[in-house]
């Protein structure tokens, strides 16, 4: 696999010519909106694949998954424009396999139960867990459920995919509960009551497994997370039910510096199944205006964690959306508001801006001013390289995998380089 950074006034027909591939295999490869259109700076993978079939008179999915000796699963992750179809035709070429040899990875993503039916189907041959977003906890104890989740668990065991429970007190729009997380943690009555409650539902929804989601986690209250912790695994262990942490990591920036608060995170690594580190996007962010999914902060993360935590422990995830600033910043003011990867493209085509590169945090940003009020903006996001930095980051330090904050919509780009290099682990069958 490789990345190609377009150039400014070069077209898909040229990248393709270049590196001897068909248009339609780059613009599939890259979910491409508007191939016509590209934008100076946007990155391009660039995909090999290391066997192909061509499609035979007669033939099914499951027929040439047979005879290749692959699973059906494997057919529909190396083509994932099959998803859209119901049948597949006579002389077109489908990928068997590609050189994923680069490592071993587990891949997990986020999602709510109303997630679009065409992209959970396109999406979860590519995943080995799904955290499922559907619970919170009020200041009362009282578990809520926003919708109904029974479908979307089933649809996760059908691809052999792990459907796990997200615990958290923040709502479904992402607004904190301070207050609840503060009166379940300090009371210990009320944990064993909200354990026993959430391990119900785990078993009548038939659900794999649990995954506890830290907000607030830091030196001062370390402690009451540990309690918590110990008292759910202990129950959920008893039951079969592996337990996962997602820890959103507390940090502060000072002057021009980001500082990571120094957790010790030694009883984590004994409770826990797998930790993540992922750093939960919603719709809004107050700044200040920063790289997102930075991978020089990543980095000074795991050089603290990694003291606490076996590396085949950790996930490192990454969002999928940026954040459009606008300067100056003014703090306690000023917010961004989030916009899609094809949103962020389309701007950058239709005010004629160039995707420029951060190489300390290895993510893209682009600079715009508004005609009419002459604002300036800054927005930060990532790419293909970003992410594929990322990918080279886990197996270098021999970590366990990644996740992604969400999967609500499909970006191709994401599964095309994380399928073509990597081996991705399946924990059900």
């Amino acid at each position: 696999m490789e990345i190609h950074i377009v150039k400014s006034g070069e077209t898909i027909e040229e990248i393709a010519e270049r590196y001897g591939l068909t248009i339609l295999k780059i613009i599939q490869d890259n979910g491409l909106e508007d191939p016509d259109s590209l934008v100076p700076g946007q990155s391009i993978v660039i995909s090999y694949p290391e066997k192909i079939y061509t499609v035979q008179d007669g033939d099914t999915i499951q027929e040439i998954a047979n005879k290749n000796d692959l699973s059906v699963l494997q057919i529909l992750r190396n083509n994932p424009f099959l998803s859209d179809r119901e049948y597949i035709f006579p002389g077109e070429t489908l990928v068997l396999n590609y050189d994923n040899t680069k490592g071993k990875m587990t891949v997990g993503g986020f999602a709510y139960p109303y997630i679009d039916d065409k992209t959970l189907a396109k999406t979860l041959p590519y995943l080995t867990y799904l955290t499922i977003f559907n619970y919170t906890i009020s200041s009362d104890g009282e578990v809520i459920s926003y919708y109904d989740d029974s479908k979307l668990i089933q649809t996760c065991k059908s691809y052999g995919v792990a459907p796990l429970m997200l615990l958290t007190t923040l709502t479904t729009r992402g607004l904190p509960n301070i207050e609840a997380a503060y009166d379940i943690l300090s009371h210990e009555d009320a944990i064993d009551e909200y354990v026993t409650i959430i391990l119900n539902l785990v078993v009548s929804k038939g659900y794999y497994g649990i995954n506890v989601s830290f907000q607030y986690l830091n030196t001062s209250n370390e402690n009451l997370y540990i309690t918590l912790l110990n008292k759910i695994s202990a129950k959920s262990n008893d039951l079969g039910y592996p337990l996962y942490v997602t820890i959103n990591p507390n940090k502060t920036i000072i002057g021009n510096k980001i500082v990571f608060e120094p957790v010790d995170y030694s009883d984590f690594n004994n409770f826990a199944e797998t930790i993540s580190f992922l750093t939960y996007q919603f719709g809004y962010n107050f700044g200040p205006p920063a790289p997102v999914g930075s991978i020089q902060d990543i980095q000074m993360l795991l050089d603290h964690v990694l003291d606490f935590i076996s590396p085949e422990k950790i996930n490192v995830g990454f969002p999928t959306f940026g954040y459009d600033w606008e300067l100056p910043y003014i703090a306690g003011f000023s917010r961004a508001s989030s916009l899609s990867f094809d949103s962020i493209h389309y701007l950058a085509r239709s005010l004629g801006e160039i995707i420029e590169f951060d190489e300390a945090s290895k993510t893209p940003f682009i600079r715009y001013t508004e005609a009419t009020s002459e604002r300036h903006h800054i927005i930060w996001f990532i790419d293909a390289r970003s992410i594929n930095f990322l990918l080279d980051l886990i197996i270098e330090d021999g970590l366990r995998g990644t996740g992604i904050w969400n999967i609500m919509k499909y970006y191709q780009q994401i599964w095309t380089i994380i399928n073509t290099q990597y081996e991705i682990e399946k924990i059900i069958f």
